[in-house]
């Protein structure tokens, strides 16, 4: 059974689309990327998600429970860290944490709750009331707040937006530790080398639409520009016939062949070529876009938006 299957999802606010009938599915276990710029989507998309926002159309489904008429079921099986900082102001930490669990009819865990408390280093700040803690620390709580019903989807919306790189590092360690214990996440994030490094797949939003999803290696391997670089003994002084295809520039003084890969191409025929041509080779690089980069060539929009 998926962990979650969106299916024709569709909203639109005052006439205007947001989420133009979108189709993914999450496998149990996975860590899924949501990426998208401003207004992509993302942000609408997760919120029906939840059930903060009223679906315009379609379908969402939360470990084979409708979330429209399972809505007791679904709410019970997520745990939401929203975008923007959402607190009880004038509850202490601790008094949150214990109360929090019931409001999805699930009984307070101490021992779940400590080790939340412990793991976020929320314990030195436990009875201070929400108005007082800073930025980061308030963070952390809705990160807790957010786990402490032991949620089988967890999504994170801008997790590290405005965190400290402690804070983003020792949340990511706790992430892929849960997620080793079975907790399915879905993420979106700004920090795209974030997403490359933690996702094992990736859906990319733009204008409402979804215009890719992918295994992330994959994704990045299929739509990355790459070069090869070959590194000479002898200078060359002229580009050796039969490379045409590839763009071959010569470049350190004619001591390194550059060659331009085809997108998700192999190198195995570049490899023989070069052989064939008995080149004194004493070095090979190669060089490959980010996902920054793929984000860019599809989007057209510069990385780093925490689209609604």
């Amino acid at each position: 059974m998926d962990a979650l299957v969106i299916k024709k999802l569709h909203k639109s606010f005052d006439g205007v689309s947001a989420v133009n009938g979108i189709d993914f599915t999450i496998r149990q276990g996975e860590i899924f990327g949501l990426l998208g710029p401003n207004g992509a989507g993302k942000s609408t998309t997760i919120n029906m998600i939840a059930g903060v926002v009223r679906l315009g159309s379609g379908q969402i489904t939360a470990f084979g429970y409708d979330n429209q008429k399972d809505y007791r079921q679904t709410r019970r099986m997520i745990g939401v860290v929203h975008q923007e900082v959402v607190i009880d102001n004038f509850f202490t930490v601790d008094q949150a944490l214990k109360l929090h669990s019931g409001y999805y009819g699930v009984k307070d865990d101490p021992v779940w709750r400590q080790l939340l408390i412990d793991r976020l280093g929320l314990e030195p700040h436990l009875h201070k009331v929400m108005l007082k803690l800073s930025g980061g620390l308030k963070r952390r709580f809705m990160i807790a707040k957010a786990l402490i019903h032991r949620p089988k989807l967890l999504i994170l919306d801008e997790p590290t937006a405005g965190v400290d790189v402690e804070l983003r590092h020792g949340l990511w360690e706790f992430v892929r530790e849960i997620n080793r214990q079975g907790t399915t996440i879905l993420l979106t994030t700004h920090y795209l080398e974030e997403a490359e490094e933690m996702c094992d797949r990736i859906a990319i939003m733009h204008h409402g639409d979804l215009i890719a999803m992918e295994d992330t290696r994959d994704l990045v391997r299929r739509l990355s520009d790459r070069q090869l670089r070959i590194w000479l003994a002898e200078p060359l002084t002229v580009i050796p016939a039969g490379l045409e295809e590839w763009l071959p520039e010569l470049k350190a003084d004619g001591q390194m062949l550059q060659l331009n890969l085809p997108k998700g191409g192999e190198v195995g025929l570049i490899l023989s070529h070069l052989c064939e041509l008995k080149l004194p080779i004493c070095d090979i690089e190669t060089d490959q876009s980010n996902l920054e980069d793929v984000f860019i060539h599809l989007t057209g929009i510069d990385g780093g938006s925490d689209g609604k």
